[in-house]
């Protein structure tokens, strides 16, 4: 009785171990990732040092690089995270709904309107912007292909010219078109104020890129 008493006070403590390391893992990312916006916005993302970062951050150089190899992974690792809540919380509408899943994009960059800011603006990463309109064309060839199918019409032309179709969008031309476009479209939005809801962003864009779907299918 007394070992397995023992037992269950070693696991108890191991638990609240790991718990209090997860609590300062999250605490640590989230100082960073305040620090790398604030200095973005002074600096611009080229010149800051992960020196900059932890010190505005106030954490160790040793601990930041438990959790990130360079600045680089501190923005991958965002970015990364971002998109992976994004498209859990879409589920299965780029099936069913593939409008709503831009919808749901554009909410998402509204709620880190001032991260996605820095990073986009003049002062931010063209690196970024490289994988930002990567990660959408992907997105895109997943899931909102389906977008050059919505109108009638077009289904109906596509559907006479499969070949056509597939040729297309095989070679990635056209997903990394419209992928630069939403990454043009966001930065423009946020600039501007987002002078238009993230609905009406996503329409008009989906249209857009609706249109250049339907355009390239005859090709």
């Amino acid at each position: 009785m007394s070992r397995q008493m023992s037992q269950t006070s070693q696991i108890n403590q191991t638990n609240q171990t790991n718990q209090t390391g997860n609590l300062r893992v999250k605490r640590t990312q989230k100082l960073l990732r305040e620090a790398l916006i604030e200095l973005i916005e002074e600096r611009g993302f080229e010149a800051l040092t992960v020196g900059e970062l932890t010190e505005r951050a106030m954490v160790s150089r040793a601990a930041f690089y438990r959790n990130y190899q360079d600045k680089y992974a501190l923005v991958e690792q965002i970015f990364a995270e971002a998109m992976s809540a994004l498209m859990n919380a879409v589920g299965d509408l780029g099936q069913e709904h593939p409008a709503e899943v831009w919808v749901r994009f554009f909410e998402h960059i509204a709620e880190y309107e001032r991260l996605y800011r820095a990073l986009l603006g003049s002062k931010g990463s063209p690196w970024f912007v490289r994988t930002m309109r990567a990660s959408l064309a992907e997105l895109i060839l997943e899931r909102g292909h389906p977008l050059h199918s919505t109108n009638a019409t077009h289904a109906t032309h596509a559907a006479r010219a499969p070949h056509a179709s597939i040729h297309a969008f095989s070679d990635g031309f056209v997903p990394g078109f419209v992928a630069a476009m939403f990454v043009e479209a966001i930065t423009w939005w946020l600039e501007q104020g987002r002078p238009y809801s993230p609905r009406e962003m996503a329409t008009r864009s989906s249209r857009l890129a609706a249109a250049i779907f339907k355009e390239a299918s005859a090709w």
